[in-house]
């Protein structure tokens, strides 16, 4: 088996060289046309990590990204977020003609020191979706996010004076703002993989509680679930939030108060032993969640089956 060689690109400047495009106007932050990039299928074996940040809305008739967990083909409007340290690979198929439009928008953390989006672009969640799904963008959308994109270019492209740089931040803060509503409208919108990943976890969660070993796994943990679903707990929350009203937390609780009361109205197992075997250290920790979900305590809901 082949093995993949994985390539840093430390700096904006190194990623223009790296690519034969002309060497970028800003140090820190830089739009790249990415029909001037030169494409090779010498790099199929080699996987990609940036220091910086990427946002890139790409077209192509003859490569897929290799993106976290997915593989994606380039023929429609779809916009990827990378955050600095995350692991890429693109596959060029020659056999096939090319053809290639958009942009890449890059912006290096240094650019982001001493202002507001410097520790809030950390909690944009798409940056995490790196395990999941980029964003699919209608062509209303696509239009405005490419203006914006435009504009920054533009701006850093003029004279750069003391406002250049929160004219760009503030660009930036439009563009993850709009960034944010569209994924809040894909959760909707793309309802087939939306649900597919529901069903998913509704299985993992009844085979999880089912299991016999449950004792020694102990309760399962939003990490664990996210990780088994190959998505980001952020991402995840995010979807569940849209489609249920609930979070990952909510639905492993729901799910353990189900199995509880299963065992509390068909076993003459103790407070205790339902607890154990369902996972918990501490009787009175299951006893508090069971009445925090339930109005009534363990003991008061076998009651009222008598």
């Amino acid at each position: 088996m082949t093995n993949t060689k994985l390539y840093r690109i430390k700096t904006i400047n190194e990623f223009h060289k790296l690519r034969g495009v002309p060497k970028p106007l800003h140090p820190l932050v830089s739009v790249v046309d990415y029909a001037s990039i030169e494409h090779s299928n010498k790099n199929n074996l080699t996987s990609w990590v940036l220091d910086f940040y990427s946002i890139s809305l790409k077209r192509t008739t003859n490569a897929k990204l290799r993106y976290g967990q997915q593989e994606y083909d380039f023929d429609e409007g779809v916009l990827f977020f990378m955050a600095p340290g995350q692991v890429f690979n693109v596959t060029i198929n020659t056999s096939l003609p090319s053809k290639h439009t958009g942009w890449l928008l890059l912006i290096h953390p240094d650019f982001l020191w001493n202002t507001s989006l410097a520790k809030k672009i950390k909690g944009y969640d798409f940056f995490d979706y790196s395990v999941n799904e980029a964003l699919f963008l209608s062509e209303k959308e696509e239009v405005t996010i490419t203006n914006i994109v435009k504009s920054i270019e533009q701006e850093y492209q003029a004279n750069i004076d003391k406002f250049s740089q929160d004219v760009i931040i503030a660009q930036l803060e439009l563009l993850l703002t709009y960034a944010e509503r569209y994924y809040q409208r894909q959760f909707i919108t793309r309802k087939i993989s939306s649900h597919q990943l529901l069903d998913k976890l509704e299985k993992l969660l009844h085979d999880y509680f089912n299991d016999p070993d449950l004792v020694s796994k102990r309760l399962p943990t939003v990490q664990y679930i996210a990780d088994t679903l190959n998505v980001s707990p952020s991402y995840l929350s995010g979807l569940l939030k849209v489609l249920t009203g609930q979070s990952t937390q909510q639905h492993i609780h729901d799910k353990l108060i189900e199995k509880a009361k299963e065992k509390l109205s068909t076993t003459s197992l103790s407070v205790g032993e339902v607890a154990y075997q369902l996972g918990f250290e501490h009787s009175q920790s299951f006893s508090k969640l069971f009445k925090a979900k339930t109005n009534l305590s363990p003991l008061e809901f076998r009651h009222s089956f008598n």
